[in-house]
C-alpha cells in the first residue's frame, strides 16, 4: 500500500511492554513523607543511616588529646600572655569546672594517630555545654566554640596530619550562649553552675556525607513545604525517596554516598559544592546577609561581651576564607573597638576583611541603644561617637542605620539619622507585637519634622534566621509591600549571645538558589553584595517613580512596655548623667574660651584645657549604658552591678571637670565667704526660684535666685513675704496649703481639690484624689523585666496612707509629709510642697517621695485626674512632642496603654491643661482624664533583686492657663536641672560670657547643647587630623511644633564665620552675620538645627 512494511513485534525491548510485569502502587504521601525523616535523624536509625557514615574515624583519650589545665581565681579573665604564664596541672574528659562565670584554660597537646593521617579532612571536636576560645601556641585566636553540640569543631591544619604533637590552648568561659541560667534562659543566673568537659576528640569527617546531610535537608524541605499539589514538591518527593532506596541498597557505602549526590544534582543542578551557584545575571528577591548580633550586656556582663566579640568575629573571618561569596555586616562601634583594645591581632584580621569587602561595618552609632528613653542630644552622640569611629577605622561612614532588637523607634529618629548621614533604617522588632500587626515592609519612615528615610522590616521576621527553606519563602509569603517592591533582606546566624552564621548557614543557602535556578517557585536568594546595595536599589527605585508608602511618627512596640520602669535606679543615673554632660560641656566651652573675652580680666597664664577625653569618656559610658538591654532594664544583675559602677566614675570625671572649669571661671569655694554666693544657671533663660541656703539652724533657710543664663543674684528671704505660703490643719489629718496661685487640700496624704486661684478653676476631676498612690499586680504572659500587660489594669489597688504631719510651716515653703505602709516590708513616704510666688513665675506644686520597695511582681504607680478633657494627651520625646490617644476606640489605641515620656507628660483644652513633671521617670498613661505616672516595678527576671531597695523620686503637678507651651517645657528643663549655689567674687564679670549664646525668638526655640567642636587642634584626641582655629557647636531645636524664625546671638564672644552643620559637624551652608553678633535662623517644627561658631 505505497512504502515498505515494519516489523513492529521486534522493536525494541523499551518500548512499551504488552503485559503488566507486576503491581505498582501509588506511594501513600502520609507514610513516605513520615518515611523521609529516618535518612538522617537522630534516635533509633541513628546507627544505620546517614548520621553513622559522616564521621569515619575518632581518636579521644590522652594518648591523642592531652589536657593540662590552669584555672584562674576570682572570676578574672586573665589575657593570653598572663594565663599562659601559669602553671597548668593534669585533667581529663569527664572532669567539670565552674562556678559560673569562672574562666580555666586548657593546654591542648593533640596527636594525628597513623590511622586518621591519610583522612581528607581531620577536626578538632570539642564540647562542654559552654563557650570558649580555640589560640594557637603564639597567642593568635583561630576560632570560637559556642558548646551544647553547636559551633564545637575546629578544622584541623594540614600541617598536624604528621602524627607529632602539636599544641594549643582553649580558653573555657563558664557560660554557654545564653548566660548561666538551667532551662529557661531569662531566669536569674545560679552562682555555682558547674560544666562538664565531655568530648575533645579528633575526628575524620566524610565532607560527601555531610554535604549530602545538606543535600537531602534541603530537598526534604522542597518535598514538605512546597504546595502538594505541585510537581516540584512531588519531584523532591521522588528524589528523597531514590536517595534513600540507593543508600540502603549499597548499605551506605562511600560510593552509594556519591551516588546519591548524583541523584539530588536532579533537583539542585551541579555547582552546589563552590560559590559558582551564584554566578550569572539572573535577577534575585532575596539579599541574605550574614550577621551576628551581639547583645552589649543582657544575661552577661560587658567582661563576657568582649569575648563574644573575640570569639564571634573570629568564627566570621574563617567562613570568609572558605566561602568567596559570604557577606557579613555587625553594628555597634563599641564592640569594634573593645576588639581594638583586647585583640589587636583579630582587630586587623576583621579591618583586612573590611578591605576586601566582605565584612561590613554597619550601623552608624555607638551601641544598638534604646531608642525611647535617651535624650536627643544622646541619640545625636550615639551617631556622631559611631560614626566617628567607622570612618576614623575603616575610611567610611555607615550609611545605613541597624536596629534590629530595641523596643520601639523614637519618631526624630529618621531626622537624627539624615543629619548623621544616614538615609536607610533597618530592624524586625515590631513583628513582635502581640496586639497589632504591623502593616508594611518597605516604607517611608517620616519624623516629626518631615525628614524621612527609607525602612526595611526583615519579612522573613527575624534577626537571627537560620537560613532555612521556610526563612526564603516567609521572605515573599509574608511581604506586605509587593505593590512597590518584592525584594528583601534576609539577615541570618546565631545571634543575641553572639556566634553568627555557619558553614550550615551558607550550605543551605547554596542549595537553596539551586532550587530557584533549577525547579523555581522559591524566591531566587544571593548572598550580599551588601545592605548598602539592597536599599540602593530601593533609593534608585524611588527616585524613578515608585511610591513607597509613609509611616509618620513614632514606631510604637506593642510589647516590651514595663522597660520604661524597671530598674529605676539605672534610669535615674542616665537622666543625671545626660544633664551632667550638658553642664560639663557648657562650662568646659567657656572656660576653654574665656582669653578671647575683651573682659578677661585674668593676668596669669592659663594652663586651662578643654577636657575632650575625660567628656569622651563619659559620653561613651553613657551611650554603652543606653544599650537596649541595660537601660531599658532588662538584664541580669550583674550588668547593673557593672553599670552603677561605671556611672559613679562618670560622676566623678563630671565633678572634676565641673570644678576645673568653674575655677577657670572665677568661681570660688562655697567656704570662701569673702565671695558673693551666687546660683549657677546654666539653662538658656531667665530663672527666679525658691533655694534653700546651705545653713544650719533649726529650720530651713530660703533665698530667691533671679536673673539669667549664668551667675544669678541670691536675696536672703526675711519672715516677711509679700505673697507667703501657708499651711493650715483643717481637723487631723486634713492641711489646707495655700499660695496666690494654688490652694491644695490634702485630706489623708492625697489631694482632694487643687483650686487654681487665678483661673478660678478647680483642677481635679470631682471627687477625684491626686497623688494616690495605687498598686498593680504584675505578672506579664512571660517576659518579666519587659513586659506589662494590659490586664494589670484590674487588680488596681488604692494604697492607703498612715500618718500626715506638717514638715514646713511657711512663709516661704509649706509641706505635708505622709507615710503609707505599702506591706510588712514596703512602704513610701510622700511630701507635698508649695512654695510662696514670686513675681508672674508659673506654680507648681511639687511632691518629693522616698520608697522602700521590697515586693515580688507588683507595678506601683501615681494617680492625677483632672479635670480636663481632650482625645490626646502629650508627652515630651528627644527634640519634640509625640501625642497619644487618651481612648480605646480601636486596637491601635488600646495597645498604647502604656507609653514613654521623658520631662514631662501633659492634658490640656485649648484654654487650660494640666502637666505631670519628672525628674528620672519614663512610663506614663493617659486614660481619659487620668494621668498616671509609672514608678517602680519588681520583675523577679532576669534581676532577681531589680528595684529592691531604697528610691528617691521627685515629681510635680503644673496646671497652667492656656494650651501646652513652653512653660511646661522649661519647667520640665528646671527641675532636672536645679540652681547649684557657688561663690564669686564678682558675678557681673561673668554675665556677658554665660550669657553670650542665646535665642532672640519664639521661647518654643530651645537651645540643648553648646560644646567645642571634635577636632579643634587644640582638644583633637587624634581620631581625625587637627583643625586650626577654635569653634563652638551650638544645638538648638523646635520644641513644640511651629516653623520658627529669630536669631542666635552670642554677646561679646568673637566671632568671625558661622556654618550650619549635621550632627557630625560637617559644613553645609554658611550663615550670614548679621550686625556684630547675631545670625538670623529659620526653624522647620520640631527641626533640630546645629551650628558651628568660628572664633577669631
Amino acid at each position: 500500500m505505497g512504502g515498505e512494511s515494519k516489523d513492529i513485534m521486534s522493536s525494541s525491548s523499551k518500548e512499551y511492554p504488552k503485559l503488566v510485569e507486576r503491581p505498582v502502587g501509588k506511594k501513600i504521601r502520609g507514610i513516605y513523607y513520615d518515611r523521609l525523616r529516618q535518612f538522617d535523624a537522630g534516635g533509633q536509625y541513628e546507627k544505620y543511616n546517614l548520621q553513622d557514615k559522616i564521621n569515619e574515624g575518632r581518636a579521644s583519650g590522652d594518648k591523642w588529646v592531652s589536657l593540662e589545665v590552669y584555672s584562674p581565681p576570682d572570676l578574672t579573665r586573665p589575657t593570653f600572655k598572663d594565663a599562659t604564664s601559669h602553671k597548668f596541672k593534669e585533667t581529663h574528659v569527664g572532669e567539670s569546672f565552674g562556678p559560673s562565670w569562672s574562666t580555666h584554660w586548657f593546654r591542648v597537646t593533640l596527636t594525628v594517630p597513623e590511622d586518621l593521617q591519610k583522612k581528607d579532612h581531620l577536626e578538632f571536636q570539642w564540647d562542654a555545654n559552654n563557650e570558649g576560645m580555640i589560640w594557637t601556641e603564639k597567642g593568635e585566636i583561630v576560632h570560637g566554640l559556642t558548646g551544647g553540640g553547636d559551633r564545637t569543631e575546629w578544622i584541623l591544619p594540614k600541617s598536624w596530619y604528621d602524627g607529632k604533637p602539636h599544641v594549643f590552648y582553649v580558653e573555657m568561659a563558664c557560660n554557654h550562649m545564653f548566660g548561666n541560667a538551667f532551662g529557661d534562659n531569662i531566669q536569674p543566673p545560679p552562682k555555682d553552675r558547674y560544666y562538664q568537659l565531655w568530648k575533645a576528640d579528633i575526628v575524620a569527617v566524610n565532607l560527601d556525607a555531610r554535604q549530602l546531610h545538606i543535600d537531602y535537608w534541603i530537598v526534604g524541605d522542597a518535598a514538605r513545604e512546597f504546595p502538594e499539589n505541585s510537581w516540584e514538591s512531588h519531584k523532591a518527593f521522588d528524589v528523597c525517596n531514590r536517595i534513600m532506596n540507593t543508600f540502603i541498597a549499597a548499605e551506605g557505602s562511600k560510593d552509594s554516598i556519591k551516588e546519591c549526590r548524583k541523584i539530588a544534582q536532579e533537583y539542585l543542578g551541579k555547582l552546589v559544592d563552590t560559590s559558582k551557584q551564584y554566578e550569572g545575571d539572573q535577577p534575585y528577591l532575596v539579599t541574605a546577609i550574614g550577621q551576628c548580633h551581639i547583645d552589649t550586656c543582657w544575661l552577661w556582663p560587658w567582661a563576657e561581651t568582649k569575648r563574644k566579640v573575640a570569639r564571634s568575629w573570629s568564627n566570621q573571618c574563617d567562613l570568609m576564607d572558605r566561602y568567596p561569596e559570604y557577606r557579613f555586616c555587625c553594628s555597634q562601634a563599641q564592640q569594634y573597638k573593645w576588639l581594638e583594645t583586647y585583640y589587636p591581632s583579630l582587630f586587623d584580621r576583621v579591618k583586612e576583611k573590611v578591605k576586601k569587602g566582605t565584612f561590613h561595618p554597619i550601623g552608624g552609632s555607638w551601641v544598638e541603644h534604646d531608642t525611647n528613653m535617651p535624650s536627643g542630644e544622646s541619640l545625636v552622640r550615639q551617631f556622631l561617637y559611631g560614626q566617628r569611629f567607622f570612618e576614623s577605622h575603616f575610611g567610611e561612614r555607615c550609611q545605613t542605620f541597624w536596629l534590629p532588637d530595641t523596643f520601639g523607634y523614637s519618631a526624630q529618629l529618621p531626622q537624627i539619622c539624615r543629619l548623621a548621614g544616614m538615609t536607610r533604617f533597618f530592624t524586625q522588632k515590631l513583628s513582635w507585637n502581640n496586639i497589632n500587626k504591623f502593616p508594611h515592609t518597605t516604607f517611608n519612615w517620616v519624623a516629626l519634622d518631615g525628614s524621612q528615610v527609607m525602612c526595611h522590616m526583615t519579612p522573613a521576621e527575624t534577626y537571627t534566621a537560620e537560613a532555612h527553606f521556610g526563612d526564603l519563602k516567609r521572605s515573599v509569603e509574608n511581604h506586605k509591600s509587593l505593590d512597590q517592591d518584592a525584594s528583601s533582606l534576609l539577615v541570618y546566624g546565631k545571634g543575641d549571645g553572639g556566634g553568627g552564621p555557619t558553614w550550615e548557614h551558607i550550605e543551605k543557602l547554596r542549595r537553596e538558589r539551586a532550587i530557584a535556578d533549577t525547579v523555581g517557585l522559591l524566591p531566587r536568594v544571593k548572598l550580599g553584595p551588601s545592605v548598602d546595595d539592597f536599599f540602593a536599589n530601593l533609593e534608585k527605585k524611588a527616585a524613578e517613580g515608585t511610591e513607597f508608602v509613609t509611616w509618620y511618627g513614632e514606631l510604637y512596640f506593642e510589647l516590651h512596655r514595663g522597660t520604661y520602669t524597671t530598674q529605676a535606679n539605672n534610669k535615674r543615673n542616665n537622666r543625671q548623667s545626660e544633664f551632667l554632660l550638658r553642664d560639663v560641656e557648657y562650662l568646659s566651652t567657656l572656660a576653654s574660651i574665656k582669653d578671647l573675652l575683651k573682659d578677661d580680666t585674668t593676668s596669669r597664664k592659663s594652663k586651662y584645657k578643654y577636657p575632650k577625653k575625660d567628656i569622651d569618656f563619659m559620653w561613651e559610658g553613657v551611650l554603652l549604658c543606653q544599650f537596649h538591654d541595660c537601660l531599658p532594664g532588662s538584664s541580669i544583675e550583674m550588668c547593673y552591678d557593672d553599670s552603677d559602677e561605671l556611672y559613679e566614675k562618670i560622676y566623678k570625671a563630671g565633678e572634676t571637670a565641673t570644678i576645673d572649669a568653674l575655677k577657670e571661671l572665677g568661681f570660688k569655694d562655697k567656704d570662701d565667704l569673702d565671695t558673693e554666693l551666687v546660683a549657677l544657671n546654666t539653662l538658656p533663660w531667665n530663672r527666679t526660684e525658691l533655694v534653700q541656703l546651705p545653713i544650719k539652724s533649726e529650720r530651713p533657710k530660703y533665698a530667691i535666685a533671679s536673673g539669667t543664663t549664668g551667675a544669678m543674684q541670691v536675696s536672703e528671704l526675711t519672715a516677711a513675704t509679700d505673697r507667703p505660703a501657708s499651711i493650715k490643719e483643717l481637723e487631723k489629718g486634713v492641711f489646707q496649703l495655700s499660695n496666690s496661685k494654688f490652694q491644695v487640700l490634702v485630706e489623708d496624704g492625697v489631694i482632694t481639690s487643687l483650686f487654681d486661684k487665678e483661673a478660678k478653676r478647680e483642677v481635679l476631676a470631682k471627687g477625684a484624689k491626686a497623688n494616690q498612690f495605687v498598686i498593680f499586680d504584675d505578672k506579664p504572659l512571660y517576659w518579666q523585666a519587659w513586659d506589662v500587660e494590659v490586664y494589670h489594669f484590674e487588680s488596681r489597688k488604692e494604697l492607703k496612707p498612715g500618718k500626715s504631719y506638717a514638715v514646713e510651716t511657711g512663709p516661704h515653703r509649706v509641706s505635708v509629709t505622709t507615710e503609707t505602709q505599702i506591706s510588712s516590708q514596703s512602704w513610701l513616704k510622700s511630701t507635698i510642697s508649695l512654695d510662696a510666688t514670686v513675681d508672674d513665675v508659673y506654680g507648681m506644686i511639687t511632691v518629693d517621695t522616698e520608697v522602700e520597695w521590697r515586693e515580688t511582681m507588683k507595678f506601683l504607680k501615681v494617680e492625677f485626674p483632672v479635670d480636663v478633657v481632650n482625645t490626646e494627651a502629650s508627652y515630651e520625646s528627644q527634640y519634640g512632642i509625640v501625642r497619644r490617644p487618651t481612648h480605646y476606640n480601636t486596637s491601635w489605641d488600646m495597645a498604647k496603654f502604656e507609653v514613654c515620656c521623658h520631662k514631662w507628660a501633659d492634658l490640656s483644652e485649648s484654654n487650660y491643661g494640666v502637666s505631670i513633671l519628672n525628674d528620672s521617670k519614663y512610663g506614663f498613661a493617659t486614660i481619659g482624664n487620668l494621668m498616671r505616672l509609672s514608678l517602680l516595678r519588681a520583675p523577679k527576671a532576669p534581676d532577681a533583686h531589680a528595684d529592691m531597695g531604697r528610691h528617691h523620686i521627685r515629681y510635680a503637678i503644673l496646671p497652667h492657663a492656656g494650651p501646652l507651651d513652653h512653660r511646661t517645657v522649661r519647667a520640665g528643663y528646671n527641675l532636672n536641672n536645679p540652681l547649684k549655689l557657688h561663690r564669686h567674687p564678682n558675678p557681673a564679670q561673668l554675665t556677658s560670657m554665660l550669657s553670650a549664646i542665646r535665642i532672640e525668638g519664639p521661647p518654643g526655640l530651645i537651645v540643648d547643647c553648646v560644646k567645642r567642636a571634635e577636632d579643634d587642634e587644640d582638644i583633637a584626641v587624634g581620631l581625625f587630623p587637627p583643625k586650626k582655629g577654635r569653634n563652638i557647636i551650638v544645638r538648638l531645636f523646635d520644641s513644640l511644633g511651629g516653623r520658627s524664625q529669630g536669631k542666635l546671638t552670642w554677646g561679646d564672644l568673637p566671632v568671625k564665620k558661622v556654618a550650619i552643620t549635621n550632627v557630625l559637624e560637617d559644613d553645609l551652608e554658611e550663615l550670614e552675620i548679621v550686625g556684630k553678633n547675631a545670625v538670623e535662623i529659620n526653624v522647620r517644627a520640631f527641626e533640630v538645627l546645629t551650628l558651628k561658631l568660628q572664633l577669631e
